[in-house]
């Protein structure tokens, strides 16, 4: 990512559960107090998916909590989100997810420039063996990190 951005949280089970084929940069329409609850972190997204409704795209099971110093005007944790994307963008994406097998996830949080933004995967399940495979190549970059540490102390 570019410089002036702060990331606010990441979805690391997304990038272990599923091969990541395009990502797309989005706004997301936000409340005020929705606002100031995203840069205070309070976002909860591990099993937050993306869907496509009259051609527009919105985001499920996407929590975020009260802001704790508002009044009693606040907003519903758990609403759904309208993604901000380009007409010709979500076209791309429709015909991308109408696919077998291809879903959009939520990669990323970040604020850019002052604003709320979202990295949107379009992604493919990992199968068993497919998720073995990636904690072996974890495994494997860790000892070849851990002994090339070794050899300059």
């Amino acid at each position: 990512m570019a410089e002036n951005v702060k990331v606010i949280a990441q979805n690391k089970k997304a990038r272990f559960n599923y091969f990541i084929e395009e990502t797309y940069e989005c706004g997301i329409e936000l409340e005020g107090t929705e606002v100031k609850s995203v840069k205070a972190g309070n976002v909860s997204f591990p099993d937050s998916f993306a869907e496509i409704i009259n051609g527009e795209i919105w985001m499920r099971n996407f929590h975020i909590a009260e802001y704790s110093f508002s009044s009693i005007f606040n907003h519903d944790p758990d609403r759904k989100k309208r993604l901000l994307l380009h007409k010709e963008e979500i076209k791309r994406i429709t015909r991308k997810v109408e696919e077998k097998g291809f879903t959009l996830i939520p990669l990323d949080f970040y604020l850019k420039h002052g604003r709320v933004k979202l990295t949107l995967g379009v992604c493919k399940g990992k199968k068993q063996f497919d998720k073995r495979e990636s904690i072996k190549e974890r495994d494997l970059n860790r000892d070849m990190a851990r002994e090339f540490r070794k050899g300059f102390e």
